[in-house]
């Protein structure tokens, strides 16, 4: 694959009597009764939806609405496809109970996002569910059989950054919290040149023949530099050239969920497959004399990569890819004053309108619509008719976005404020990544939605 080019961004009675017209006794005719009846009926709606209260209109028409939620399947489109539910769209409803569904500790999630073994008091962060806006639709619950049912026989593969991670342990905490039905066992937690338990692992369940793994790749793209050594500055990318670890096992791979977006907006210095500098984001000053090209050239550039990869390793079998938009952090604070002022203290959801979001957010979220059109052009789509490959958006912008309650806080540290003291290394905050159990667990209550779909 050579060389890619910087370009601009474009921001879319009786049973046996014979019926007769005569009815003693009655004033009018039973056929008559019947249409004053309807007239009736119609005249009453009528008042309800024009006259009646909010509320009462809600307590008269939510049994039907739940009818027809439990008579019909909805799941997750496209936006404006016209075809189901929009999950990309709605509101975070009370719902005491609803996110308390497994112990993160029985089920290895990394350390710092385990709030309550952390200390976190509060747990109100845990009593929401995602309500989408379209009237009739609701969101089902997170169902481990119906997702394995999904998947049966399949390997699937979430590829990307550390939210990527983040939605792949929720996975299979609430996968494993049904351990009783459904066996499992641990793969692998780190390997040879990867030994960090965290970034590469693989879960089986068996009863399903379904294998769950992880790669941390946060360019999805080959890297070098912070992405691998935390004490180094800045990123060397190259940009034609998927990951190795798990582009070693792209073959191998039905379904690959992945995610990427917080790395590209720090920046780096891109490389083509030539080993030539193509570009450059917020690079080290010995490449000021290169071409600057932002972030979204390299994120549209670096999926398509992966995607190429995905789709033109010879396997006949059909696949489904799902790109994952842009989940945004919630920090606040002043670092250059402090570094450690980050906080996210907020303990309840946004309502709708409270909080602006951001441009950058909302372009990041566009360009993984735009990727998937384009793919979709290039390799067919399952779903329009053509191709062996099944390319979806999981958009969970709008929803992670409401959600700056979610997240560790000072709380991605064991007992920060223990013995009435305050350990100021341990006041750094985690305002990106969600509390397990927490708001990620809905990403993967749409992605069952998803996948039923492509079944």
């Amino acid at each position: 694959m050579g060389a890619y080019h910087y370009q601009p961004v474009v921001y879319h009675h009786p049973h046996n009597q014979k019926p007769s017209g005569k009815n003693p006794g009655y004033f009018v005719s039973k056929h008559a009764c019947a249409w004053l009846g309807c007239g009736f009926l119609s005249l009453a709606l009528l008042h309800l939806l024009c006259c009646a209260p909010a509320a009462t209109r809600q307590a008269a028409f939510s049994p039907l609405r739940q009818y027809i939620n439990n008579t019909y399947s909805f799941v997750s489109t496209v936006p404006g496809g016209g075809k189901s539910c929009n999950y990309s769209e709605g509101s975070w409803v009370w719902a005491p109970g609803h996110g308390r569904r497994y112990n993160a500790t029985g089920c290895n999630v990394k350390e710092s996002h385990d709030c309550i073994r952390n200390g976190r008091p509060d747990t109100g962060y845990l009593d929401w569910r995602w309500q989408p806006a379209a009237a009739g639709c609701t969101l089902p619950a997170f169902d481990a059989g119906s997702f394995l049912a999904a998947v049966r026989g399949k390997h699937v593969a979430f590829i990307g950054d550390s939210m990527a991670r983040n939605q792949a342990q929720s996975l299979i905490c609430l996968l494993t919290a049904a351990a009783a039905d459904l066996p499992h066992r641990l793969v692998y937690r780190g390997t040879g040149a990867y030994p960090d338990k965290y970034n590469y692992w693989r879960y089986a369940f068996p009863s399903h023949g379904v294998t769950v793994s992880f790669y941390w790749t946060p360019f999805l793209v080959r890297a070098e530099g912070k992405s691998v050594d935390d004490g180094l500055r800045h990123n060397y990318v190259h940009i034609d050239e998927p990951h190795g670890r798990w582009a070693a096992d792209a073959g191998t791979i039905d379904v690959a969920v992945l995610a990427a977006g917080h790395w590209f907006l720090n920046g780096a210095v891109y490389y083509n497959g030539s080993g030539e500098v193509v570009g450059v984001h917020n690079a080290p000053p010995e490449f000021a004399n290169h071409t600057l090209v932002g972030y979204a050239w390299p994120l549209r550039a670096a999926f398509r990569s992966a995607i190429e990869r995905l789709l033109t390793s010879g396997r006949p079998r059909p696949r489904t890819l799902v790109l994952a938009t842009f989940s945004p952090s919630h920090f606040e604070g002043k670092p250059a004053e402090n570094p450690t002022s980050w906080v996210c203290t907020k303990t309840e959801p946004y309502r709708e309108g409270e909080k602006e979001m951001a441009w950058v957010v909302k372009d990041t979220r566009g360009i993984v619509y735009d990727v998937v059109d384009a793919a979709r052009a290039r390799y067919g789509d399952v779903g329009s008719g053509g191709g062996a490959v099944r390319i979806e958006v999981l958009d969970v912008t709008k929803l992670a976005s409401m959600r700056p309650d979610g997240h560790p806080g000072v709380y991605m540290n064991r007992d920060p404020f223990a013995n009435g003291g305050v350990d100021e290394q341990k006041l750094v905050s985690d305002c990106l990544h969600f509390c397990l159990p927490g708001p990620v667990d809905t990403f993967n209550e749409i992605l069952v939605q998803l996948l039923k779909r492509g079944r």
